[in-house]
């Protein structure tokens, strides 16, 4: 049972960051903070795809090469990408260089255009499942941490059934976490009971 750890300028984390400056910055001011923007959660459901197999700090070492590499995660240019484009996307060698999921971020964008066009928007989708507030845990440790939950298996089958591509229950519970869905700091971590109270700044697109 891992328990959140005590760090030199004497606050108590998630283990999982460890000493990692860029995964102490992300743990700090981005993980479990909600999101509420529709291109911001596309582009982390999109690397929560990237993510399966891998670790995130290996994503998010990329993360800025997958933002040039993708238009900043606009799903409106994705959507249009040319086999031409997702050639010059597998011969990348700043992003994770796999077909399927690059194909999928195509097949993915369209279908956010889609929620985009018919409803309230992507944002409004998926903070629905929770009637628009996040769902607070109360963990101690690590290893009572589900991988996947009940409500994480429905978003899955839901986004799945309209085209989403790499977003099985696991990933999508992992989006949650991430996204501010679901605030999953251990309840010991200095971030447990202020992160549900933030949200995030919208990010400027890349010049």
């Amino acid at each position: 049972m891992t328990r959140a750890k005590l760090h030199a300028d004497g606050l108590t984390r998630c283990p999982w960051p460890g000493e990692d400056p860029l995964y102490v910055t992300y743990h700090d001011t981005e993980w479990g903070v909600p999101e509420y923007d529709d291109r911001a959660l596309y582009e982390k459901l999109i690397l929560d795809g990237f993510q399966a197999g891998l670790s995130w700090i290996t994503i998010l070492r990329k993360r800025d090469n997958f933002r040039r590499a993708f238009d900043d995660f606009e799903p409106a240019k994705i959507a249009r990408y040319s086999d031409k484009k997702i050639h010059a996307l597998m011969n990348d060698a700043g992003i994770v260089r796999n077909r399927a999921k690059i194909e999928g971020t195509v097949n993915s964008a369209k279908s956010y255009l889609k929620i985009m066009e018919d409803g309230p928007g992507f944002s409004k989708f998926l903070w629905d499942f929770l009637d628009g507030q996040p769902k607070v845990n109360q963990f101690k440790t690590t290893a009572s941490v589900p991988a996947a939950t009940p409500l994480s298996t429905k978003i899955s089958k839901e986004l799945s059934a309209r085209g989403f591509k790499f977003v099985g229950p696991t990933i999508v519970y992992a989006f949650m976490q991430a996204t501010g869905m679901v605030n999953d700091h251990l309840v010991s971590c200095h971030c447990h009971g202020t992160c549900s109270a933030k949200k995030h700044a919208p990010r400027l697109a890349a010049k």
